[in-house]
């Protein structure tokens, strides 16, 4: 009998944002799948008109599947995370335990399949760019509904947040937010029209 999945179901349970108050929750299966689909958006953006050559399936799996160990390690909130260079050091370890605990999950014909979406291969270099691009811009979106919603709490969040994906300099991911962020301020019925 095997857990992976069971563990995978589970990250519905983890909310994320938990240092703010927000107006609407978010969890860690809606983040995960938000960054799924902003990660293929990127790549295939790099792919149409960036001339890029990436795989925007592998990109979409690769965000599905980011911030599972998060099941066991709970979302823990970026200020915290990077505070200094020794409790990132360290996260990154329980990180990567958590990792080896979901893949001992799984049964053995299937991790080699499932440990690259967990440990970054070299080949993949380019889409884990492309993962982290959408998982910055997921927490954008977060902060563009709380905004809206006229929760004053992620303010600097928003600003520091599009100032990290700013710094990214991924031609792709900016195209993205020229295309699709005017439409998150609209209502359903400007979204509609």
């Amino acid at each position: 009998m095997f857990h992976f999945f069971a563990m995978h179901a589970r990250m519905k349970y983890i909310q994320r944002w938990a240092l703010m108050r927000s107006s609407q929750t978010e969890n860690l299966s809606e983040h995960c799948n938000d960054v799924a689909a902003i990660a293929h958006a990127i790549a295939v953006l790099k792919n149409v008109r960036f001339g890029g050559n990436v795989n925007a399936e592998r990109a979409a799996v690769l965000g599905l599947y980011h911030d599972m160990p998060e099941i066991l390690t709970g979302d823990m909130p970026t200020p915290v995370k990077y505070h200094s260079a020794a409790l990132r050091s360290a996260f990154a370890e329980v990180e990567r335990a958590a990792c080896e605990r979901l893949l001992s999950m799984l049964p053995e014909d299937l991790r080699p399949v499932y440990n690259s979406y967990f440990f970054p291969q070299p080949q993949d270099a380019e889409l884990w760019k492309i993962v982290k691009a959408a998982d910055k811009i997921s927490a954008l979106l977060k902060c563009v509904e709380e905004e809206k919603a006229g929760n004053g709490e992620f303010r600097s969040a928003l600003t520091s947040t599009r100032s990290a994906i700013d710094a990214m300099q991924l031609p792709e991911a900016n195209a993205f937010l020229d295309d699709f962020l005017a439409g998150f301020y609209l209502n359903l019925d400007e979204q509609s029209r």
